[in-house]
């Protein structure tokens, strides 16, 4: 098998660490030290891993961090394993010198093991912890080996050259080392977290402080001793020709790391094909064939290639292999992808100057940098003119990847210029208007200037950026309710509409992730000075005044349509994926608890879908016994079907007479004369269920329905009922539903609930405390019917308040409006249709649910299992089938073992109504 016919293999640099580290293992103690000088890289991975995401930013003051220090248990144990590690190296490195003949000076030591635990503590507390061992480690072994060194031998040598004649000679070796070492390494350090900011720039990574901080350290320890030494041996000679040599000398060798690149080197030669090849990780040096071994992932795999550019950028510098096979693979890329990979590439790279000097040059820029760190170099700034460090448009690789670093970096006006130079591109028009817009955000600093905003048109499908436009329809409406709180003169219109904008807002800041990184920030800090800036104007509307009784919105007993159907959108969602953007459309069954809403559900269908589908309507229960036979029940269903569809339907002599033969003629008609889909919907579908059982229509019913469902993709069936499938266990239902899509409408969640009471319509005047609507939904439990009902008489208590008893009132609802409802005996007698009915339906099925009722009725809290069995006595078996039924028809629900009634408001009623014991 050939190279590239090998699938591209896919890089894990991660450190192979299992566990965390232990404080009792000594190799636990060397990784640390290996990791902190030679892969500091595994430090953050190390921190993040197995201590989770750092939030030390979050605390302000130092007792909040050393609080949060100490219950996180990886991180302050990190800190004990570099505080030990920088004492046992001091000691037995300092002894180890002193053993061979080096003067050490304990207090020295000392000083340096101090001043790198003060160090480590404070960057670690300030920047994290990965930060605070790696400077910590450095600094203190460093400091320590150093200032030991050189008090030691400047106070042993210098005594003793002071007795001899050699003074001068002696004297500079002595102090020369002694002084350099200490200043060498602890200017190193410092210079080191500097370097690595300029070196950044070369190596593309933005480098990890702990990263610069162990680098200054070996920077400072080899200038230190070079320095040191030419000082002794050159003074008075040529000690600045020395100096210079030796710092360039230790420069060279701290920040370029050859040793590392040299030990790489025979691998990358060797196993340049292999998955296990081994990366250095702190060496900037390119690697042989490592852009072109990258460039030919990329090639036969862009996404695979693209894990792989990020391992190596999150665990090695090597950026200069990682641009040049990128942007060789750009150049040679086909047009109508082009746009596409860019994408891709900036959805989640580990460093974002990749993007940049897909446009940019990169050796232009290091050049560029390298002038810049002689700072007194004269006509330094005449050099670095002479270097092309802009951005370059003048190929669609780099007029693409500018436009999407011009995003990033919150320039969208010069997107727009990138963009617009591949406009001709697939997505090349989309990201142009993408960018024209996000700069029409990131101007408006003012209420007015939102509402004056002219936006371009959204695109067609399909899209690049899915996520981001749906945001910017979202940023749209709220333009348009801007426009609404600036110009309309009623003063309920613009409290709604400024509502419904934070609302529109608030979703957007609830879900960053959702949206690109290039343009996250174009879109979410718009959204949050919008925010600001309409909080600010909240106060001004004022008060809505109410002058006349407040309509009722709220619907019980008939079915809810029109605009104050809300609260299943999930459902309505569902419904579209089935019968919409389906093919053929899907015949459903809607089931769940009694009063839920499925009658809503099959009426609102057809105009929540845009009218893409038609919905003939047929309520079961007005069929009657169907004396004449199942003529007379395909009579009811045709009659809704034409009426739908306005096509005639059959004779009733016919449909009597040959009921299955005309019914599916007359379908066949519909068919030919629709362009649509039709929805046969058919409510309260346990009715068939009694129709058979009573002998009035056939079993064959059911397959001739079966039949019919089957029989165009044009034409489904929606059946709605109490009963969940698995109950119709009779055998002539099983084959039915095997090819039917089972929908369960369940209650309404919080959000859903707090909808509909909160925004039943666009002119509603009322609203309500946060707690009043949670209590409701504690009340409630989301069950569609009863929410209804206390809104219902919530409103009805405002008008008797205000324009009954002229007692003015704040124009919203509170916790003790809600008792006064609920406790007024008015409240159960209204609702006694649904509380009969789920108490008559208990009766149903599995015997004991209404004994299991009446026994956990008086218990808020609910009963276990044995002690249900005590109460109503009942055996075991018989006790969980109960059970399981009133679960099943959302009556009672378990928690912990522990089962109560689900709707408290029906616990409630049994409890008032039955006194638990009947």
């Amino acid at each position: 098998m050939s190279q590239n016919d090998r699938p591209v293999p896919r890089l894990d640099l991660a450190p192979k660490l299992k566990r965390p580290l232990s404080l009792w293992n000594p190799l636990d103690y060397l990784r640390l030290l290996y990791w902190v000088f030679f892969f500091p890289q595994a430090l953050r991975w190390y921190e993040s891993t197995f201590g989770g995401e750092s939030n030390l930013q979050d605390p302000k003051t130092w007792r909040e961090k050393w609080e949060w220090l100490r219950q996180n248990s990886v991180q302050c144990q990190l800190i004990l394993q570099a505080l030990m590690l920088i004492i046992v190296i001091l000691v037995g490195l300092s002894r180890f010198l002193e053993e061979i003949g080096i003067s050490i000076h304990w207090s020295g030591v000392a000083l340096g093991v101090a001043l790198g635990v003060a160090w480590g503590v404070a960057s670690g507390m300030a920047s994290g912890v990965a930060l605070g061992v790696a400077s910590g480690v450095g600094l203190g072994v460093g400091l320590g080996v150093g200032l030991g060194v050189a008090s030691g031998v400047a106070s042993g040598v210098g005594l003793g050259v002071g007795l001899g004649v050699g003074l001068g000679v002696a004297s500079g070796v002595a102090l020369g080392v002694a002084s350099g070492v200490a200043l060498g390494v602890a200017w190193g350090v410092a210079s080191g977290v500097w370097l690595g900011v300029v070196s950044g720039v070369a190596s593309g990574v933005a480098w990890d402080v702990a990263f610069d901080v162990a680098l200054g350290v070996a920077f400072g320890v080899a200038f230190g001793v070079a320095s040191g030494v030419a000082w002794g041996v050159a003074s008075g000679v040529a000690s600045g020709v020395a100096l210079g040599v030796a710092f360039g000398v230790a420069s060279g060798v701290a920040f370029a790391r050859p040793e590392n690149w040299l030990f790489a080197v025979p691998f990358t030669l060797l196993q340049r094909q292999q998955l296990n090849r081994q990366f250095p990780h702190i060496t900037p040096l390119p690697l042989p064939y490592l852009s072109s071994q990258i460039a030919n992932w990329l090639r036969r795999d862009w996404e695979t290639g693209l894990h792989n550019i990020n391992q190596l950028l999150l665990f090695t510098l090597q950026f200069i292999p990682v641009v040049k096979a990128v942007n060789r693979v750009l150049a040679d890329t086909p047009k109508d992808q082009l746009i596409y990979r860019l994408a891709q590439l900036s959805e989640d790279p580990y460093d974002w100057k990749l993007v940049r000097f897909a446009s940019a040059s990169l050796s232009q820029v290091i050049k560029s940098e390298a002038v810049e760190v002689f700072f007194l170099l004269p006509w330094r700034q005449q050099i670095q003119a002479r270097f092309q460090t802009e951005i370059h448009l003048n190929t669609p690789a780099r007029a693409s990847a500018a436009g999407f670093w011009y995003l990033h970096e919150q320039k969208p006006d010069k997107a727009t210029e990138a963009f617009a130079v591949v406009r001709d591109l697939l997505y090349g028009d989309e990201m142009f208007t993408l960018a024209q817009i996000l700069t029409d955000f990131h101007q408006t600093a003012e209420l007015a200037e939102i509402a004056s905003l002219k936006l371009p048109a959204s695109p067609n499908p399909p899209l690049l950026r899915e996520t981001t436009w749906e945001a910017i329809a979202s940023l749209r409406r709220v333009i348009a309710d801007v426009q609404v709180v600036e110009n309309s003169v009623s003063r309920s219109a613009r409290s709604l509409a400024l509502n419904r904008a934070l609302g529109e807002l608030e979703t957007i800041l609830d879900r960053p992730d959702i949206i690109p990184q290039s343009e996250r920030n174009l879109i979410i800090q718009p959204a949050k000075k919008w925010q600001q800036i309409l909080l600010q104007v909240t106060g001004k509307i004022g008060d809505i005044s109410i002058t006349e009784p407040v309509m009722i919105p709220y619907i019980i007993g008939d079915p809810v349509q029109g605009n104050l159907f809300v609260g299943r959108e999930d459902i309505i969602r569902q419904l579209e994926e089935l019968w919409v953007k389906g093919n053929p459309v899907q015949s459903v069954a809607l089931y769940g608890h009694r009063r839920m809403g499925k009658t809503s559900i099959l009426l609102n269908a057809s105009n929540c879908l845009c009218s893409k589908v038609q919905v003939a309507y047929v309520n079961l229960l007005r069929v009657g016994d169907c004396s004449q036979g199942v003529g007379e029940l395909l009579i009811f269903i045709t009659d809704a079907i034409a009426k739908t569809v306005k096509i005639a339907p059959p004779a009733d002599r016919e449909l009597l007479d040959l009921p299955y033969l005309t019914f599916g003629r007359y379908i066949e008609q519909v068919i030919a004369n629709i362009e649509s889909g039709l929805i046969v919907a058919l409510d309260e579908f346990e009715k068939i269920e009694e129709l058979i059982d009573a002998g009035n229509i056939n079993q064959d019913f059911i397959g001739f329905l079966r039949g019919m469902v089957q029989m165009s993709s044009k034409v489904a069936f929606a059946f709605a009922g109490l009963h969940t499938l698995d109950e119709m266990t009779q055998d002539y239902f099983n084959p039915f539903f095997a090819s039917i899509i089972p929908i369960r409408v369940g209650f309404l969640s919080l959000g859903a609930t707090r909808q509909v009471l909160a925004n039943p319509d666009d002119d509603f005047l009322l609203d309500y405390k946060p707690e009043a609507l949670d209590r409701i939904y504690e009340l409630t439990h989301g069950q569609p019917y009863l929410t209804q009902l206390v809104g219902f008489l919530l409103v009805r208590l405002y008008n008797d308040q205000v324009f009954e008893i002229g007692r003015p009132r704040d124009p919203m609802f509170t916790l003790e409006d809600v008792a006064t409802v609920i406790n007024d005996p008015e409240f159960f007698s209204r609702g006694r249709y649904y509380f009969t009915g789920v108490w008559g339906q208990a009766a149903q099925g599995a015997s004991g649910q209404q004994e299991i009722l009446k026994a956990l009725a008086p218990h808020l809290e609910g009963m276990n299992l044995d002690r249900l069995s005590q109460e109503t006595g009942m055996d075991e078996t018989i006790l969980q089938e109960a059970l399981k039924t009133l679960e099943r028809h959302d009556v009672v629900r378990e928690s912990d073992g522990c089962y109560c009634i689900t709707v408290e408001l029906f616990r409630r009623w049994v409890e008032m109504s039955l006194g638990g014991k009947q």
